[in-house]
Formats: structure tokens, C-alpha cells, sequence
């Protein structure tokens, strides 16, 4: 049963732990995504059952597709941990659906606008009257309406087939569509394999990889959300010292070839162990975009909504 705030400050107050509460938890349910590297290796490792044994807390592995995956996993409650981009979380926290991002998993370049290898498109201007495959509600889709809206179009000036990222994929090398917005590795595959072009990119238009809960979750179970953290970040530090073996596990996971999953890495920081202000701001941007191109409301306040996303204080209690 759900602990009310004031009890929890009560109990705090005597002294007891909130630990002895996670006996009240049966089940952690968190995804893994191959856009989600630390994700994988978290999975492959076994860290969280680790960390979790101890407490008779099953640890269930969920995979997601994508942001709007696991966004509709977390508000329907079948997931209590799952990786998005900021933006895309932010997007969903604006049309209701209370999450809250506590952590970051990567600084991604993994969305670009890409074309077939012979197509004549080689700018966003080109794409006016075109086909394009786009995933709703995730990065790529909001990379792709920044992206119109700095070159005075929309989504209005387009035909959108709204496909899932590896159907977009297979659309595009088919011929179905004129462009694809993009996610890595499946973007990586088409350049690497199919000669596929990444003809508009803008790294700083990619939002960060963040690891939401659901803000119900999070007031009933702190200490959980704190304890899952300090897990990623382990699983985080493995990565970066071996590149090679973190290499491997995506090579494993997605069936890719070396080349393509070298390529996604390339253009993945990991370097970064925790959510805050940098985030907060590049999430922000990202909003205000959207705003100013129609997708969020004029009503809406995002400043204050990327206040209410963003949560640090778990990281906090978890170095």
C-alpha cells in the first residue's frame, strides 16, 4: 500500500529506514532498448537482480521499440522504469501522462533526416509534397518537426506515414517513402548497409537519452528509484571501460554487424552520470519549439512542465 508523504516524513523522523518498506515490492518491471547501450548491459549483467535478491524483488525486462513504446508502457503501469528522450517525455508529461525522468543513460547524436541512396533530397526545404515515415512521439518526430519549422514548413506540407522506427527503416530502403526520420542503430544500418544518406543533421537538436519512472512509483518507492540509479550508473562505469565488450553485447542483442553498432556508438556519449540543469535546458528548447510550431499548446507553461518532468533528487541519494 501506498505510503502517504506525511507518513513517510514521520517515519523518518523516528529514525526507521523506508527500506523496510520495500517489502510491500514484488516486482521491478524496466525495459531495455538498442537505443538504450547501458540498458543492454544492465540486462546482460544480471545488476539489478544483484542489487535486488536480498529483497525478494524480481527484476522483469521489458524491451522497448521506442520513446512512445515505453511512454505508453509507464502510463498504463505495466512498466516502472523505461528509457525515452527527453523531449519525448516531455511531450508526454504535456498531454498528461505523469512521468518523471530521474536519471540519464546517454547524450545520443541518434536521429538525423535520412534518404535513400539515390534520391535527389538533399535538404529540408526538398521535402515539401514528399513521403515521409516518422515514429510519433518520440525524438526522431520531434527532430523532424524542429527541423520543418527552420525551414518555414510543417507537417502540413508533407505526407506522414506514421510507422513504428524499423518499419520506417524497411519503407524507406523499399521505396514506400521519399525519407525516414531516423533512430539509431536502425538509422546506422541503412547508412552502413544500404548506403542510406543522413542529409539534415543537427546534433544539438537530439535531446538525451533519460530513464523515466512513473511519479506514482517514485513517491511510494524512493528509496527503490535511488537504489535502480545507483545500478545504472555501475552498469554506466562497465561500459566506458570496456568499449569493446559494451560493442559486443549490441552486436548480441540486435543481430547488427560490427560496423553498424561502431557507428551508433560512435555518435553516443556516455560520459554523463546523472540528470540536471544541462538537461533540463536542452529538454526546454526542445519544448519551446515545439510550442512555437504548434505541437504544444500557447496555454501550456513547458518551463514550468520541464520542472516537473526533470527530478535530480534521486541521483542525489544514489552516489
Amino acid at each position: 500500500m501506498a505510503l502517504s508523504r506525511t507518513l513517510l516524513s514521520a517515519i523518518a523522523a523516528l529514525g526507521f529506514s523506508t527500506s523496510a518498506w520495500s517489502a510491500d515490492l514484488s516486482e521491478i518491471r524496466i525495459d531495455w532498448a538498442t537505443y538504450n547501450p547501458v540498458s543492454i548491459l544492465l540486462k546482460k549483467d544480471g545488476l539489478l537482480e544483484k542489487e535486488f535478491e536480498k529483497d525478494g524483488i524480481k527484476v522483469t525486462w521489458v524491451q522497448s521499440a521506442g520513446s512512445n513504446k515505453a511512454l505508453e508502457f509507464l502510463n498504463a503501469e505495466s512498466l516502472d522504469f523505461g528509457s525515452t528522450a527527453g523531449s519525448a517525455a516531455l511531450l508526454a508529461r504535456v498531454n498528461g501522462n505523469p512521468v518523471k525522468a530521474v536519471g540519464v543513460y546517454s547524450k545520443p547524436e541518434w536521429t538525423a533526416l535520412v534518404t535513400g541512396k539515390d534520391s535527389t533530397i538533399a535538404k529540408v526545404e526538398d521535402l515539401k509534397g514528399k513521403t515521409v515515415a516518422v515514429t510519433r512521439g518520440t525524438d526522431p518526430h520531434i527532430f523532424l518537426v524542429r527541423a520543418l519549422a527552420d525551414a518555414g514548413l510543417s507537417e502540413k506540407d508533407l505526407n506522414l506515414v506514421l510507422l513504428q522506427h524499423a518499419d520506417g527503416k524497411t519503407a524507406l530502403l523499399r521505396g514506400d517513402v521519399d525519407a525516414w526520420a531516423g533512430l539509431d542503430p536502425l538509422m546506422a544500418s541503412a547508412e552502413v548497409q544500404e548506403g542510406a544518406k543522413l542529409f539534415f543533421r543537427d546534433p544539438a537538436a537530439n535531446t538525451w537519452g533519460v530513464l523515466d519512472t512513473r511519479e506514482n512509483f517514485a513517491k511510494e518507492h524512493p528509496e527503490i528509484v535511488s537504489r535502480v540509479l545507483s545500478v545504472y550508473e555501475q552498469a554506466r562505469q562497465k561500459a566506458l571501460a570496456d568499449p569493446a565488450a559494451l560493442k559486443a553485447l549490441l552486436v548480441e542483442a540486435t543481430g547488427l554487424p560490427d560496423a553498424v553498432i561502431a557507428k551508433q556508438l560512435e555518435r553516443t556519449d556516455l560520459s554523463h552520470k546523472a540528470i540536471g540543469e544541462e538537461q533540463a535546458a536542452t529538454i526546454l528548447a526542445a519544448g519551446e519549439a515545439l510550442q512555437k510550431a504548434g505541437v504544444i499548446e500557447a496555454s501550456v507553461d513547458v518551463k514550468a512542465t520541464v520542472g516537473e518532468l526533470v527530478d535530480p533528487s534521486f541521483g542525489a541519494k544514489s552516489q
